[in-house]
């Protein structure tokens, strides 16, 4: 060992260090989008479970009480997959590597909820029918997308 390398008590801290990673525009945009489409995700979710009249009022009789009769599991599920796309939304913004495997969570739970909504019920004619499955199309793929790319980011490094 040099004597430079005993002197100094920071030398191994120092060379050590992992090079910092520049963070790219497209994160900020991303995860600031990405908050944005699932906070209206967990206002649905609230206003839904709290009954919110004034949110509920444009639902026909039929689909408030679809809504109001989900099973506890449905909910749960649901719950998971809105606030989990909320958590990893803020995980991806403070750049940690917990936004993979919680965006991951939250489109399994949201696998499972539309499983119950449009395969073991008549979720899709309750809920207007080829407009209400392009919507939870829309969903699923932004889902799909923000795993892939947390999971891209996360490799990069950009992710702590």
């Amino acid at each position: 060992m040099t004597p430079n390398k005993l002197l100094n008590p920071h030398f191994t801290a120092m060379n050590n260090a992992k090079p910092k990673v520049a963070i790219p525009w497209h994160l900020w945009v991303v995860g600031v989008v990405a908050l944005l489409w699932n906070a209206m995700g967990a206002l649905d979710y609230t206003m839904t479970e709290t009954r919110n009249a004034a949110y509920m009022k444009d639902f026909t009789a039929e689909q408030l009480a679809y809504f109001y009769s989900l099973p506890k599991w449905v909910v749960a599920t649901w719950a998971l997959s809105v606030w989990g796309g909320v958590a990893g939304s803020v995980a991806l913004l403070l750049r940690s590597r917990w936004a993979v495997p919680i965006f991951t969570l939250s489109l399994a739970t949201m696998a499972m909820t539309f499983t119950h909504n449009f395969v073991l019920t008549d979720g899709l004619a309750v809920m207007g029918g080829a407009a209400a499955l392009a919507f939870t199309a829309a969903i699923i793929a932004v889902g799909v997308a923000l795993v892939f790319y947390s999971r891209w980011v996360a490799r990069k490094g950009i992710l702590r």
